[in-house]
């Protein structure tokens, strides 16, 4: 996306075109769930559903009213008001939930939320491509069980494509995820309204009472039974995190006009045509479909779970670089695929990390049904997150009493614990999967963070005052060559170590001393007109604060040039920009265990460069090394 809000973008756009535009980028993800959900409910190999009458009557009730109350009255119109201007996403929530958090234990409590949230989006990351894919082409073996034996195989050519691509941008290809979700969207409701047809009765399942006595008649089974019945709200955290992207209107005008109704209609054509061939429940999705639209429906299917699995790399890519702008990661080399859109980003490692996760996960569990047991836990575990986050930033943010706040969050977040419970009995048949890799996520985003402030203390425990030091200027005795000198540091009231180091070897000072600072924000933009803080000091030495938010793009020979304004010019041919490259040392101490140490060493060791990730001229670095003992 463009520097500006999503708002003004909608102005060139229009709503409508943002809304198409969300179809293919917002909704794949819960767009796909018809593929698997019905299926997992009422054929799981754990506690399947008996396909009677009532009980399909009760399921459409349960996936109707969930639709309702979590992704409709949850996301679409109550969580998509606690934006960071205009930007949504566990990351952007927790960095609005701190804004007013002093130093202490709820801000550690709200910290560690925010990560675990982001954490188990990774694992999400893992198991949606591989759970939505696979599911697709699992309906070869509708076609013909000859086939049967070529679903993984092809799932993993399919898969494997959709990551090679990943560095080429999804700029060109993503003009077609809009039409192509519509065509899917469509194809849902034709499917589902020729069966309803067949069926009229099934539309009884809008009363809340056929839910509510399936409930009542099989208490331990409808418990078992929300472990499945989530799956069709898989993707619904998409909404909120790619609100930045398109704006709160078009994402509701795309849910209300389209996606809701074409889901409901395509799930009760599902129960429809249980009702009447209880023995479609093998694959209900695909049963739907007469039998000569099955291959154009399969390749339909792939083409969809793809954009879905899109939509989902693309939210890792976006959340690392929101991590490590936050200073949750090690800065990672990361590519900008498009010269107009920021949001088309690629990291090679992240891509790398997802794509052998997936292939690991199809060659380990094998099927769409013993995948869904690893896909709710992640997926209701943030949920849960959002709910909590959110009632933070309810109560300081917006300013709300307490019984008004929790009034409004406990009803969602019952909904929630009742879902997350629910799969927490699925743990030992897959949903350890996102649970591993998310405290593997923690451990790197948690290790990094401390690794970092410990590192700092020890760099800037010796610190020497830059005014008693420019002061000393004064008296002489260092010597001035012409040029400009960069100097960074995250303690602009002390003396750049690398500026001593440099004095220490060189013997001499340029005849203009740049101290820069460069900071991070909570917020997802600085606007260009404040990028910049330019101050003065004697002896020809200034010190220059440059501010980011966490969606930004880093350039800072461009935030320079900005300096002219203030009547500081920068000749890049003239500047020479000091750099420090420290060496770690790695010890026991009682700061940090020794596996963490090690970790953070090894990040620190294999972090991008700072002059790459800042774009500056490799030709105008001079990097002084140190030894730091940690």
């Amino acid at each position: 996306m463009s520097h500006s809000t999503s708002s003004s973008i909608a102005g060139k756009t229009g709503a409508g075109g943002l809304a198409l535009a969300a179809l293919g980028v917002v909704y794949g993800d819960i767009g796909t769930s018809p593929l698997y959900a019905l299926k997992e409910t009422f054929g799981s190999p754990h506690h399947p559903v008996p396909i009677t009458p009532d009980n399909v009557l009760g399921i459409l009730s349960v996936v109707f009213w969930a639709l309702m109350l979590v992704v409709t009255g949850k996301y679409v119109s109550f969580i998509m008001r606690a934006d960071n201007r205009g930007e949504g996403g566990i990351m952007a929530l927790m960095a609005l939930a701190l804004r007013d958090e002093r130093d202490g234990p709820q801000r550690r409590i709200v910290l560690m939320l925010g990560l675990a949230g982001a954490a188990l989006f990774y694992g999400d990351g893992v198991v949606t491509p591989a759970i939505s894919v696979l599911s697709a082409v699992e309906g070869l073996a509708i076609i013909t069980p000859a086939f049967e034996q070529l679903v993984i195989p092809l799932a993993l050519v399919v898969l494997t494509g959709l990551f090679l691509i990943q560095r080429h941008g999804t700029a060109s290809v993503g003009k077609l995820f809009g039409p192509v979700m519509l065509l899917w969207f469509a194809t849902l409701t034709v499917l589902g309204l020729t069966n309803i047809v067949a069926a009229p009765g099934v539309v009884r399942a809008l009363n809340p009472a056929w839910g509510i006595a399936f409930f009542i008649n099989n208490p331990l089974l409808g418990f078992f039974t929300l472990g499945a019945v989530v799956l069709v709200l898989t993707g619904g955290e998409a909404l909120y995190a790619d609100m930045g992207h398109f704006g709160r209107r078009p994402i509701q005008l795309a849910w209300y006009s389209v996606v809701l109704p074409a889901l409901l209609i395509n799930y009760f054509g599902q129960g429809a045509l249980l009702l009447s061939n209880p023995a479609a429940v093998e694959n209900p999705f695909y049963r739907m479909a007469p039998g000569w639209a099955l291959i154009p429906l399969l390749l339909l299917s792939t083409m969809a779970t793809v954009i879905a699995s899109q939509a989902v790399i693309s939210g890792a890519f976006s959340l690392t670089q929101q991590a490590i702008q936050l200073g949750y990661t090690p800065r990672l080399r990361i590519l900008h695929t498009s010269e107009r859109e920021m949001g088309q980003i690629y990291l090679p490692a992240i891509n790398w990390l997802l794509l052998g996760s997936v292939i690991a996960l199809v060659l380990g569990f094998k099927s769409s049904s013993n995948l869904a047991a690893a896909y709710g836990i992640a997926v209701t575990g943030t949920m849960l997150i959002t709910n909590l986050l959110a009632f933070v930033v309810i109560r300081q943010q917006w300013r709300w009493n307490r019984w008004r706040a929790l009034a409004c969050v406990v009803p969602f977040a019952l909904v929630d614990v009742a879902f997350f419970a629910a799969n927490s009995l699925k743990i030992a048949d897959g949903g350890w999967f996102p649970l591993v890799f998310g405290l593997f996520v923690l451990g790197v985003l948690t290790t990094w963070k401390r690794g970092r402030e410990l590192l700092s203390e020890k760099l800037g425990g010796s610190a020497i005052s830059l005014n008693e030091f420019i002061a000393s200027l004064a008296l002489g005795g260092a010597t001035r060559v012409p040029g400009t000198a960069v100097f960074l540091t995250s303690r602009p009231e002390g003396v750049p170590r690398t500026m001593l180091h440099s004095l220490k070897h060189y013997k001499v000072l340029h005849e203009r001393m740049v101290i820069v600072t460069i900071q991070f924000f909570d917020v997802p933009y600085v606007p260009e007109i404040d990028r910049v803080e330019v101050h003065p000091l004697d002896e020809n030495f200034w010190q220059i604060t440059v501010q980011y938010g966490f969606r930004d793009e880093p350039d800072l020979p461009h935030a320079l040039e900005l300096c002219a304004h203030f009547g500081l010019e920068f000749d890049m041919m003239a500047t020479s920009f000091f750099l420090g490259r420290d060496t770690l040392l790695v010890q026991r101490g009682k700061e940090m265990a020794y596996w963490r140490v090690l970790l953070f060493a090894t990040m620190y060791r294999n972090a991008n460069s700072f002059a790459n990730f800042f774009k500056i001229p490799s030709n105008r670095v001079v990097e002084l090394g140190s030894q730091v003992a940690l």
